[in-house]
């Protein structure tokens, strides 16, 4: 979830691209340079403060940086400047506590967190813009006055739920534990980046009151912190706020200076970690140059080379053409005291991690000989340019326009670094990447951790529930801020003009290709969309998993590209190509800048049209998929969500499965079988090409004639099976013998997308479990401590969707936590909401819907529910008023006709020894044991298991 008496500095600065156009490798086509104006100055006490003005959407986005994270952290007090992030969100003088995100989300924010990372700990959130001077009177008051709100009790909750983050995050995820000891090799004990930014157990628990508060007097200081706002602002009206918020704060002490440096590995470092998994997989890390120095942006894209995707080296011969990976992935995360470059590649089965390591070394040791081509450099630099425009689409949240201000604030003391951030990697040459690889990536200089199957070996000691001691309960908080009463009321919003979403564009060509269009014409980025509906829904009850395989063989050759060459022309152009398959509909997509759309549409369409299915691409494709379906037993989320669609849609429909299907049926699936799939699910009058971003529409027609006008299929719209499974309650478990956490759903059959009650039953969700502050998560999180987070979702689908609650809870306190759920859905069903939850679900719901738009490829998203859900194109023009009009009659009405705990089906993937016992004093039905992909273990299976 993040000094000396000052003249008031004001630097007033449009900031151009030093380039007159960004070129992009070896392409004619080039990018007029975008523009990125801002204005930073300087309060008195020492508060940096960065305005952006975006005026597209009724939207702005604050984003508060202190420069503080585990750089800053000593040994033994791992952890505590994520624990402090948590803090931050327990309430202040004026703030109530849990009050800060109920604030929010009743004034429809979209974006809500905190997050820390190893140099910095930021805080932001996205709103609509009249709602300005609430953001930062909350981000204010926890600067100004959190200091004597901070006592045990808080602190002891939020030692439970990171604790319970940890376990999530890191002991309940699949190699968590194994890139966990990668850092410790790479790291002294000593040094800040040697434990997870979460910290260990017992570093969290020994964290104890007066560190907290001392913490807080020395990094949350304006002198210490940057404020960015981005978007829809009136810059003379936000300084305004800004100086009455944030001008009274006083300053801090001068922030010590990090005295730790990069570390020096000069000979191979290795170890070995066991954890619950199918694969073994090898870990690598070298310590390279820190962020934005030389050396930094050549080893970004050394990692996009090397593993970046499938135009990368080490995909290419690792996945593709020796097979013995299943997959490989290299990445360059930039730190201030010394960057982690890391090299992961999971074995496929039967291979052995020492013969895996060999052919790793192969490729880097051709890499430092002889560096990259010119072609590979071009790729990556592509790529890496369009990742970094594209960003700027988002005001705020991880990587938007907010952020990267910042980053460049703190780092360099310079807001307006991006067109010399662009400049470094295209000025970056092969020989330069060929010298870095040689000096940084040396086999003396890395660490290697195998993760090999086998238990999971867990240090989590039981919470210390420690006491304040007298002194700290009664000792007058030194530093705290004068009050000042007027902070006590909230600010009212601004007026704001009605609310006047986009409306998309529609036309048909001759063929029947529907084709939707939303013009953003504020960035060159265009995002494509090819949706057919050809989802999961089609597939034959045999042969579950048939529409995601056809998809995912579209891009593995046609008739004029092979798959690397397909892998190669996209990253070519800077674009990243996907297919995706999910329950109601199968996509192709790419998001490209603009002068890239022609080659780009020329690759969208090659794929989805003229797949060529070589039966040599089928079985190596076949081989990952089965592998990767193995895996998903890895992961207790995705094995929960599976059985609980068995459970609750039976072995007779589509849905009852995963997305990816059965190895069984995988094993089974014919050449034949996915030309049949593609032949008639993938008709014109059967999809649509939803474009949003830099197109006119004039431009989208001329493109979509072009690329798509020739397409023929006679299937027209396709309707999924109707849902006939009569669910039985019950309650089901799949073991995972030594996990930290059971993830838990408590779920019942629901209503179609269609669903007249659409809107109540999301407000009467958003109260039940869809926010922060609803009551579920309030309950399990907050309350008794159970989980990191608790939620509840209405999964709506074209055919009937289903209702679930549940998260990963405290193996310990299973029973108690479904209880818990239960009782909530019973509540729901017989107590209406009270008018402030009312207010808070329907204001979440409105007052975010303008975050759908907020950049192309999220527009192109929602846009394309419009054509998957039939809905009309100036549908959500409508909503707002819609939501408007729900009472608590409607919700209170939605909830007993559609929440049924009594039906309810209980799944639990976790320790079947700790949790059986807990799961059948709850007397809901019958305990039965599942396998992950949802059949009956036999008592004697289970009992060997």
């Amino acid at each position: 979830m993040n000094p000396c008496s000052k003249r008031r500095q004001l630097f007033s600065l449009a900031v151009f691209f030093l380039l007159s156009c960004l070129v992009v490798g070896a392409r004619a086509a080039s990018v007029p340079a975008p523009q990125i104006k801002y204005e930073k100055y300087t309060l008195n006490n020492g508060l940096e403060v960065i305005l952006a003005e975006d005026h597209r959407l009724p939207l702005v986005a604050v984003d508060l940086w202190y420069h503080v994270g585990p750089a800053n952290e000593r040994a033994g007090r791992t952890g505590f400047a994520h624990l402090f992030e948590h803090m931050m969100f327990e309430g202040s003088q004026h703030v109530g506590p849990k009050e800060h995100f109920h604030y929010l989300e009743a004034a429809g924010a979209s974006d809500i967190n905190g997050t820390t990372d190893f140099d910095r700990t930021n805080y932001f959130e996205t709103l609509p813009s009249n709602q300005l001077e609430l953001a930062l009177w909350l981000e204010s008051d926890r600067m100004g006055y959190l200091l004597g709100k901070i006592d045990q009790e808080r602190l002891t909750n939020q030692h439970d739920v990171v604790r319970n983050e940890r376990r999530q995050s890191i002991e309940n995820t699949p190699y968590g534990l194994v890139e966990e000891a990668l850092y410790h090799e790479l790291f002294p004990k000593t040094h800040p980046y040697y434990a997870d930014v979460m910290g260990s157990h017992r570093d969290i628990e020994a964290a104890r009151l007066d560190d907290v508060r001392a913490f807080f007097r020395q990094y949350y200081t304006p002198n210490n912190a940057s404020l960015t706002i981005t978007g829809d602002v009136n810059p003379a009206q936000a300084k305004a706020w800004v100086e009455k918020y944030f001008g009274p704060i006083p300053s801090g002490s001068p922030v010590p200076k990090i005295t730790a440096v990069p570390p020096q590995i000069t000979s191979e470092k290795r170890s070995t970690v066991t954890d619950q998994v199918e694969l073994p997989r090898i870990y690598m890390g070298w310590i390279t140059p820190p962020i934005f120095q030389p050396g930094d942006a050549e080893s970004d894209l050394l990692a996009e080379i090397l593993g970046g995707g499938k135009s990368s080296r080490l995909y290419k011969s690792l996945v593709y053409e020796k097979q013995i990976a299943q997959d490989v992935t290299v990445t360059n995360q930039s730190l201030l005291l010394g960057s982690v470059f890391e090299l992961q590649a999971t074995a496929k089965p039967g291979v052995k991690l020492e013969d895996l390591e060999k052919a790793i070394d192969q490729e880097l040791d051709r890499l430092r000989s002889q560096g990259p081509t010119q072609a590979e450099l071009e790729r990556a630099r592509n790529l890496t340019e369009t990742q970094m425009i594209s960003g700027l689409e988002r005001l705020g949240g991880f990587g938007g326009l907010a952020d990267r201000l910042n980053q460049y604030n703190q780092f360099l003391h310079d807001p307006g670094y991006l067109p010399k951030d662009l400049d470094r990697y295209n000025r970056a040459t092969v020989d330069e990447l060929k010298q870095v690889a040689a000096e940084k990536l040396k086999t003396s200089a890395r660490a290697i951790v195998y993760g090999v199957p086998g238990d999971r070996v867990i240090d989590d000691p039981p919470s210390a529930k420690p006491e304040a001691s007298a002194r700290e309960k009664n000792e007058p908080i030194a530093g705290t801020m004068p009050d000042q009463p007027w902070r006590s009321k909230p600010p009212a919003p601004q007026p704001l003009g009605k609310l006047s979403l986009p409306v998309a564009q529609s036309f048909k060509l001759d063929n029947g290709l529907t084709v939707l269009l939303m013009e953003q014409h504020q960035l060159p980025i265009v995002a494509a969309h090819l949706l057919v509906l050809n989802g999961s829904d089609a597939n034959p009850v045999d042969k579950p998993g048939l529409a995601a395989f056809t998809s995912e063989m579209l891009p593995e050759g046609t008739g004029r590209r092979s798959s690397t060459q397909i892998a190669d022309d996209a990253a070519q152009v800077g674009a990243s190509l996907r297919t995706l398959t999910v329950n109601d509909d199968s996509i192709v997509d790419i998001r490209i800048l603009k002068p890239n759309t022609d080659p780009a549409l020329d690759l969208l369409s090659d794929v989805a049209l003229h797949p060529k299915f070589d039966p040599a691409e089928i079985e190596r494709v076949r081989k990952l998929r089965e592998t990767d379906i193995l895996q998903i037993q890895d992961d207790p989320e995705q094995v929960t969500f599976g059985v609980l669609h068995r459970m609750i849609y039976g072995p007779a429909h589509p849905y009852g499965y995963l997305n990816e299907g059965t190895v069984a049926a995988t094993h089974a699936t014919t050449r034949d079988d996915l030309v049949q799939m593609w032949q008639h699910g993938y008709a014109p009058r059967n999809a649509a090409l939803v474009l949003s971003g830099d197109l006119t529409a004039t431009e989208a027609r001329t493109l979509a004639e072009k690329y798509f006008g020739n397409w023929t299929g006679t299937t027209t719209r396709h309707e999924p099976p109707p849902v006939e499974n009569k669910v039985s309650r019950g309650v089901y478990i799949i073991d995972k013998p030594g996990a930290p956490q059971t993830f838990v759903l408590v779920g019942t059959q629901a209503v179609p997308r269609s669903t007249p009650d659409y809107v109540p039953l999301e407000v009467l969700n958003n109260v039940l479990g869809g926010l922060y502050s609803s009551r579920i998560n309030l309950n399990l999180r907050e309350e008794h401590g159970y989980t990191y987070g608790g939620f509840s979702f209405f999964g709506y689908l074209r055919a009937a969707g289903m209702f679930a609650a549940g998260g990963g809870m405290r193996t310990d306190a299973t029973g108690p936590a479904v209880h818990e759920i239960l009782k909530e859905m019973e509540k729901i069903r017989n107590s209406a909401p009270t008018d402030e939850e009312l207010q808070l679900a329907k204001g979440a719901f409105s007052q975010s819907l303008a975050g759908r738009f907020e950049f192309a490829e999220q527009t192109a998203n929602t846009v394309g529910d419009l054509f998957v859900y039939n809905l009309p194109l100036d549908y959500y023009q409508h909503l707002p008023s819609s939501i408007a009009a729900v009472t608590s009659d409607d919700v209170r009405r939605v909830a007993e006709k559609y929440i049924h705990p009594e039906n309810a089906v209980v799944v639990g993937t976790g320790d079947r020894a700790k949790i059986e016992d807990q799961l059948k004093k709850l007397s809901i039905g019958t305990v039965e044991v599942r396998d992950y992909e949802g059949n009956p273990v036999s008592a004697k299976a289970a009992a060997a298991q």
